[in-house]
């Protein structure tokens, strides 16, 4: 297991991340992996801004798409299932990628800085929540 995926996955179970998560993918074009990798530690902003968009384009953005067209689909249950799964391991490889290009501290501008890079600029209450939900003792 990587040190980011590890925390990722306790920050995404916490109360309200995975929805904020998921209203700024759908709402504002953002990508969940980099958000959270922005509020981990943060990094190399333009490698990472540019990792995300290619692995978004090739990877997960088409298997997204098969995953929710399959939704609803009589007898498309099982097969959607593994879609999700094959998804969930496309965004932990991009993870993994993202890991090596982090900080060694916090940087705490790079969420606003990602998410301006990577999709429509969302509004900075909305990235507040995300960070205020992660954060919270």
């Amino acid at each position: 297991m990587s040190e980011f995926w590890d925390w990722a996955v306790a920050a995404y179970d916490r109360p309200g991340v995975a929805e904020a998560c998921l209203d700024l993918q759908d709402r504002y074009d953002q990508n969940v992996p980099l958000l959270l990798w922005a509020i981990w530690r943060g990094g190399d902003l333009p490698a990472a801004v540019a990792l995300a968009r290619q692995w978004e384009a090739e990877v997960t953005g088409p298997l997204r798409g098969v995953r929710r067209r399959l939704k609803g689909r009589p007898g498309a249950e099982a097969l959607r299932e593994q879609v999700k799964a094959v998804e969930l391991e496309a965004e932990r490889t991009l993870m993994r990628q993202l890991e090596i290009l982090a900080a060694p501290v916090v940087d705490d501008a790079a969420l606003r800085a990602v998410a301006d890079a990577y999709g429509a600029p969302p509004p900075a209450a909305a990235l507040e929540r995300l960070r205020a939900l992660i954060t919270a003792a």
